[in-house]
């Protein structure tokens, strides 16, 4: 059985969270947690709340261990656009956008390899 967890409104643009979000998939949840700890990036200790989260739903609902539990699905998809604007030389303005992103993460358990 599946758990899911959802952030919305992360404040970090999707083109910043997509690579994290590549390079976690696919791994065991104790894994992604251990890579997410070293990355540089703000945005992974986002994703690894998020995972966590996940995989504490997983716990409560269907009281499994964690040591099963592998990140199945976890995407980033685009949420609202927050619209500024800066003041630029000889009375001008500029527009600034501000992107926000919502963060899915999906975790299942592992099957057991003979």
């Amino acid at each position: 059985m599946s758990s899911k967890a959802i952030v919305k409104d992360t404040g970090i643009s999707v083109k910043k969270i997509k690579p994290i979000a590549d390079l976690v998939r696919g791994m065991k949840v104790s894994e992604a947690l251990i890579t997410l700890r070293f990355l540089p990036s703000p945005a992974a200790k986002v994703v690894s709340k998020v995972i966590k989260s996940a995989n504490s739903n997983a716990e409560n609902e269907v009281l499994t261990r964690t040591d099963d539990m592998k990140v199945v699905e976890i995407y980033a998809n685009e949420g609202k656009t927050t619209k500024r604007f800066r003041a630029r030389a000889r009375g001008r303005s500029a527009r600034i956008f501000r992107r926000n992103s919502h963060i899915t993460v999906v975790v299942d358990q592992q099957e057991a390899v003979n």
